[in-house]
């Protein structure tokens, strides 16, 4: 049960609520204990990437580039009361497409090796570890990720580059995306999570806590509506993102968010999240392929699947290499990387045929549930 609690991200928000309600005497010494442990843990963790990400900024800034902090830190003080309490991975920034290569001698400058590149996001790390147990799970070890998010100009659309918003962070001033930039870009965020084979369930209740911040902010819902109002897939979006949040712990949306997103879902997705929606939240990583029954049904609904169905079922491609050799890379270490990408290979292997096999018998039981309810 920790170890759910650890990768789904809500370990310290529970040590959290259990100090607020005054009921942490309940819990066994050991789980108090290990808990208040892995506290002070991330606390220094989260003060490590808080003076990296003020040092990367500081020479973004320097070399007067456009960017934007996104995810993670700019959650805060509306989602994560106290960054402490966040699990976070890595530092995510949205950069002007014409600056990326100057941010990506930046960060190269600093030690960063480009890791990959997805789309439109760079992924960069430094020293990168072998083997990182759930041990060191919350440690704040000398390794770091930082992704660039680019943003490519679009015809007829605003860039959000051109209306970010300034906040002070840990001695500067950094670039935030607008407050509507920032709530779309989270509950899509959740909506992708929803769509994938793992998802955290910190996601849900930190989108959860935003939108109950806003909760009686009319003009926030009326420039949210203005903006998503042409746009089908973010509709469905931060309506799938919103019911299922609803399901798996009440209601919590407001009418003038709900009404233009909830209630437009097909009755086949809504039976899709009260038939799948706990498990999705609940399950153990790394997940499982049932995902991809929604995804059927977002597709009817025309949102194009981002990947077809049989290769999401079975990819033809070895995953990618979780280290790359590093230079004067000793013998030892190459052994322990070699290890670690071939027990990936064999667990995803493992994965893909089990839960590829688990979900052909889930889908004759749910084309029969969806003739019942779907009339």
């Amino acid at each position: 049960m920790l170890d759910w609690l650890d990768i789904s991200g809500l370990a310290l928000y529970f040590l959290d609520r259990m100090v607020e309600l005054q009921m942490s005497e309940l819990l066994p010494a050991a789980v108090i204990a290990r808990l208040r442990s892995n506290l002070i843990e991330n606390t220094q963790r989260t003060n490590g990437m808080i003076a990296e990400s003020a040092a990367i900024q500081k020479e973004l800034q320097r070399a007067n580039l456009s960017y934007a902090m996104i995810k993670g830190f700019s959650l805060s003080p509306t989602s994560v009361t106290r960054p402490e309490l966040r699990h976070q991975f890595d530092l995510d920034y949205l950069i002007s497409e014409k600056c990326i290569i100057q941010a990506k001698e930046i960060l190269e400058k600093r030690g960063y090796r480009l890791y990959a590149v997805s789309g439109k996001s760079w992924e960069f790390k430094i020293n990168e570890r072998p083997v990182v147990s759930l041990r060191d799970f919350y440690k704040d070890l000398p390794g770091r990720s930082v992704e660039l998010h680019v943003e490519a100009k679009q015809s007829g659309r605003p860039l959000m580059l051109e209306r970010t918003e300034e906040r002070e962070f840990y001695g500067i001033k950094a670039p935030v995306l607008s407050r509507v930039d920032l709530f779309i870009g989270q509950g899509m965020h959740v909506y992708k999570d929803i769509c994938s084979e793992f998802s955290r369930a910190s996601h849900l209740l930190e989108f959860r806590r935003h939108v109950i911040a806003r909760r009686d902010d009319s003009a926030f819902w009326g420039e949210l509506r203005s903006v998503a109002q042409d746009d089908p897939r973010l509709i469905l979006g931060l309506g799938v993102a919103t019911y299922l949040i609803t399901h798996v712990m009440g209601p919590f949306a407001p009418d003038e968010f709900a009404s233009w997103t909830v209630r437009g879902l097909s009755p086949s997705i809504v039976s899709w999240i009260e038939m799948y929606g706990s498990h999705a939240v609940l399950k153990k990583f790394p997940g499982d392929k049932l995902y991809l029954l929604l995804q059927q049904e977002l597709v009817s609904a025309g949102i194009p699947a981002k990947r077809p169905l049989r290769t999401a079922l079975f990819p033809l491609r070895l995953p990618p290499s979780l280290v790359k050799p590093a230079k004067h890379e000793t013998l030892s270490l190459r052994g322990r990387r070699y290890r670690l990408q071939l027990h990936q290979v064999v667990s995803r292997l493992r994965f893909h045929i089990v839960e590829g096999f688990r979900y052909a018998l889930e889908l004759h039981r749910w084309q029969q549930y969806r003739k019942r309810v779907v009339r």
